[in-house]
């Protein structure tokens, strides 16, 4: 079983939302749609969905061209970020209805809801209504309706983005092993590079309507293709600067570093350079030995890391480090970059080292 988008396109008011659009989505791990808020995630999963209008283009399922049909001819589910089950029935009607509104059998549609109901560790809530439920139980049961269709494709639009900390943790943990083996196209969309890199698979990078890149998710957040793709795939954002590259040295404003490998090969001349967060500390180490010297804006203390917003060179720059540091908010701090940690752009936002 296959996704596959050919060209697909969406119009909003006659102005292009989604360019055109190309990929092939698989069974057997979880594709990842992968961008920020208004990066055009949701329109692409509706559209997929068959919820929303494709302007031109193609969509086929299993090399069936799907195009026009209806979402309940595509046979598909869809879990949104919000709560979406009916208050009027139990759990157990719930996670039933696509399969009642089918026409399946009641003694295949128990068997369903109890096997859906064990792999989410809903059993002693089915006969309890959604009002009685916490966020976390309402979401399963959501969750739970997915996998009982036994859909050919199932698409999460930030499933866990309304939840607790530690609920959405438990069920990051769960989701891929939940459709595994279930022979369905799995889609999740989320906002957040951590959260994609966890699930692993394949993800698709989106920005302004645009797939920038697509592939195994780990290469792409070692080897972005364009600054656009290392853009989307870091949070806090990026760090990057103009940089003038002359003989084996880079020089960013009145830092300069050596440079080696892919780097030095480099024609002289100007480019970009872009280094995550994690990759500026706020002390030396042998890797971490450019000085860079920025003032204080803001600063984050996050579980075991800690956070600096800093002005360098008329630019906001972050560093992320591991445990407790302490900054002065208004005053000028070292930190130290590590030069085999970054990525050089060409003018035209080109990854070329």
């Amino acid at each position: 079983m296959a996704l596959e988008l050919k060209k697909i396109t969406k119009l909003v008011g006659g102005q292009i939302h989604i360019k055109p659009t190309s990929l092939i989505l698989e069974t057997g791990h979880f594709n990842v749609l992968l961008g920020e808020t208004g990066s055009g995630k949701t329109s692409l999963i509706k559209m997929m969905a068959g919820l929303d209008p494709i302007a031109s283009g193609q969509l086929l399922m299993d090399g069936y061209d799907v195009t026009k049909y209806s979402t309940q001819k595509r046979q598909i589910s869809l879990v949104h970020q919000f709560f979406v089950n009916y208050p009027h029935m139990t759990v157990f009607e719930n996670i039933a209805s696509p399969l009642r509104v089918a026409g399946m059998a009641k003694s295949e549609i128990q068997g369903r809801v109890e096997e859906a109901a064990d792999i989410l560790q809903l059993r002693p809530m089915l006969n309890r209504h959604p009002h009685e439920l916490s966020g976390g139980q309402q979401q399963r049961t959501a969750l739970a309706r997915a996998i009982a269709k036994e859909s050919k494709a199932v698409f999460l639009d930030e499933p866990l983005a309304n939840l607790d900390y530690k609920l959405r943790e438990e069920l990051r943990e769960q989701l891929p092993e939940l459709f595994a083996g279930r022979g369905a196209v799995v889609v999740y969309a989320t906002s957040e590079p951590e959260e994609a890199l966890l699930l692993g698979g394949e993800t698709a990078l989106m920005q302004d309507g645009v797939v920038t890149q697509f592939g195994t998710t780990a290469d792409i957040y070692r080897n972005p293709a364009s600054l656009a793709a290392a853009e989307v795939f870091s949070d806090p954002p990026i760090n990057q600067s103009p940089v003038v590259k002359s003989g084996n040295m880079m020089t960013m404003g009145d830092v300069s570093w050596e440079v080696t490998d892919a780097a030095a090969a480099l024609k002289d001349g100007n480019y970009t350079v872009a280094i995550r967060p994690n990759n500026i500390l706020p002390y030396s180490t042998d890797e971490a030995r450019v000085s860079l010297v920025g003032r204080v804006g803001v600063t984050e203390l996050s579980g075991s890391e800690s956070s600096a917003h800093f002005a360098f060179n008329g630019l906001g720059w972050v560093s992320l480090a591991h445990g407790v540091h302490q900054y002065t908010i208004g005053e000028n701090h070292k930190f130290y970059m590590r030069p085999s940690m970054c990525f050089y752009f060409a003018p035209d936002g080109r990854l070329v080292a």
